[in-house]
């Protein structure tokens, strides 16, 4: 219990940054499966390999992205139920959400890989690494039932205040990967396919350590067998609730994919720089990640506990904090961008490392709007304004086809290394218009709340 992060009450940053902290070492080992993947194939392997593997990010986010997306709304009544103090409820919409996503995560693994091989040459994946690409992937979608169940399991913790427990399931399983990566990669010689392998043995692993935590364990969360049945009406009202949340992983990976399609079109040594640059901004990006993430369930809880006036109090002080931390981010990226990228060669190759530079350089300039970003569309995704989520995905969508169908002909591969701002920009705008439409409501509650 006493690990379990109050976020009823006290020091709401305090305790938003406690939470967080756990959260973004957590991110950080998921994150570690694509990185380690990356890593160990471009240095023994080869730079089509490193290609190929990157290449699938875009598809990756879109039929998994889409997939982990429902999970975050599945869990949002677990949080408001844990606020308003009903346990009962609690492991009630906690056990369909594991039903249910254990479901929908078995007909995504069919799904997935009707359409691969079809996306990938959509995206215009240079015959040279098409085949490697789709090895690599229709491997890895049979881990999307495992993944969607262990982050499930890892939302339901965070929904009632636990955010340290997943941290050392993920790190087992990082673990497992890492090993096994080695063993598939360097020892076996199976190149991406052992890549791939060693990723679904580590998610089935962290799926087998989170489940146990949060049906055998966690004393928050008593699901009875009851509880694992399917219940269709709950399960479609997470399910309504999972769909916006979804979408704007679908979306925003449609962009990627059409964005995808215009790095493409300039070769294996700018994919691969590509692709090992944005694999180190996203590492740079998760403590605003978790932040975000934190301020989902402290939002979530506070709002089943009907403290209107803790929320909207907090949700600026959470917005500076944020804004300070993409600062500090652009920095650390500045800073060890390059020296990363060396990462994933055994050679240096100057047209991959000058493409990783731009890219570098453009996100660093940037960074504060994906932090805008966070902290708007997690505030309104605890509140259960989960369409503001697609709305914001839209914007996402825009921007990244500007870039690509427009200003990346016209002005090359700068426009890409811009695609991102663009996107951050383009869903800012109506993030922010959505907040403080709801802010005033929420502020009219607070005040009938302290006048009864």
């Amino acid at each position: 219990m006493k690990s379990r992060t109050n976020m009823l009450a006290g020091n709401a940053i305090k305790s938003i940054i406690v939470f967080a902290l756990p959260i973004m070492f957590s991110s950080l080992l998921q994150y570690n499966y694509a990185l380690v993947d990356n890593i160990i194939v471009g240095r023994y392997v080869s730079t089509d390999a490193l290609a190929a593997v990157g290449n699938t990010g875009a598809i990756n986010s879109f039929i998994i992205g889409a997939a982990l997306g429902l999970t975050s709304g599945f869990t949002i009544p677990v949080a408001h139920a844990f606020g308003a103090g009903d346990r009962r409820k609690v492991a009630h919409y906690a056990g369909s959400s594991i039903v249910v996503a254990f479901i929908i995560g078995c007909v995504i693994v069919v799904t997935a890989h009707i359409l691969s091989k079809p996306l990938l040459r959509l995206i215009g994946t240079p015959d040279s690494i098409i085949d490697l690409s789709a090895a690599y992937v229709n491997i890895l979608y049979f881990g999307v039932p495992f993944q969607m169940l262990s982050n499930n399991f890892t939302a339901i913790s965070r929904a009632v205040g636990e955010s340290r427990k997943p941290l050392y399931f993920f790190t087992v399983s990082v673990f497992v990967n890492f090993c096994l990566d080695l063993l598939f990669v360097r020892q076996f010689g199976w190149g991406v396919e052992g890549a791939a392998a060693a990723t679904l043995i580590s998610h089935m692993t962290a799926a087998a350590l989170t489940g146990y935590y949060i049906i055998k364990i966690n004393p928050d969360v008593e699901i009875e067998k009851s509880d694992l049945k399917l219940d269709v009406r709950t399960g479609w009202e997470q399910v309504k609730l999972g769909i916006p949340v979804s979408l704007q992983f679908t979306i925003t990976s449609v962009g990627s994919m059409c964005l995808q399609s215009a790095v493409n079109s300039f070769g294996a040594n700018v994919i691969a720089g590509f692709t090992a640059a944005g694999r180190v901004e996203n590492l740079t990006n998760l403590p605003m990640s978790a932040l975000g993430v934190a301020t989902q369930t402290f939002v979530g809880q506070n709002y089943g506990a009907k403290n209107y006036g803790r929320i909207t109090k907090s949700v600026k002080s959470i917005f500076l904090l944020d804004l300070g931390v993409s600062v500090a981010m652009s920095l650390t990226l500045f800073i060890i961008g390059e020296p990363m990228v060396k990462l994933f060669m055994t050679e240096q190759n100057p047209a991959i490392l000058a493409a990783a530079h731009r890219y570098i350089l453009a996100i660093c300039q940037c960074y504060s709007m994906v932090a805008v970003l966070f902290v708007l569309r997690n505030t309104l995704q605890g509140l259960g304004f989960t369409y503001a989520n697609m709305i914001a995905g839209a914007g996402e969508l825009a921007g990244r086809i500007l870039i690509a169908f427009v200003f990346t002909p016209l002005i090359g591969f700068s426009a890409v290394c811009y695609a991102a701002p663009a996107a951050w920009l383009l869903a800012d705008i109506p993030l922010a218009l959505i907040y403080l439409s709801k802010h005033k409501k929420f502020k009219q509650l607070a005040k009938e709340n302290a006048s009864e």
